[in-house]
């Protein structure tokens, strides 16, 4: 029996463990985790930042609710999928709005988010999971989607990949 080529499934060539993880997980669920999560981890030290802080972590929180929003927005202008677990059902490449300055605007929001809460929970602690929200999307999230919209639309996405950062600095 000949088998599909135009399997629907994830691109990743390997399988066990951690390979299961590639978009299972929907990046907004894993929000929710790592702001629980931190908010366990930290509450050993101060309540809440006060002054100055608070007024940072509300404008990192804001900040990364637009990213989140353009990104969205940019994708329905687009009329393309914004599921995370499907990518491989893209119709195109987005390139406009906050794709021009990152591949991923609505996970730098959600990093942006996470910082805000970091500085909000004012504990050395909480910095540590918005550079583990990183690596983890990076290899489970980011890595996968990239490797099946690289299959999908070739050359045009190895070439919006060379132009444009996967976060906002790198």
């Amino acid at each position: 029996m000949a088998r599909h080529t135009n399997d629907q499934k994830s691109p990743a060539k390997e399988t066990g463990f951690p390979a299961w993880l590639e978009l299972r997980v929907p990046p907004a669920v894993l929000v929710l985790l790592f702001a629980g999560a931190m908010w366990i981890a930290t509450s050993s030290g101060p309540v809440h930042a006060a002054g100055t802080f608070r007024i940072v972590a509300f404008f990192l929180f804001g900040l990364g609710i637009i990213f989140c929003v353009a990104g969205v927005a940019a994708f329905r202008k687009a009329q393309t999928t914004v599921s995370p677990t499907t990518p491989g059902a893209a119709a195109r490449i987005v390139t406009q709005g906050a794709y021009r300055i990152s591949r991923n605007p609505m996970y730098t929001g959600f990093l942006l988010m996470l910082f805000g809460w970091a500085v909000f929970l004012a504990h050395p602690f909480g910095f540590a999971f918005p550079l583990l929200f990183i690596l983890y999307l990076n290899r489970f999230q980011i890595g996968p989607e990239e490797r099946a919209l690289g299959q999908k639309f070739g050359p045009a996405y190895h070439a919006y990949r060379r132009s444009t950062p996967r976060w906002l600095l790198f």
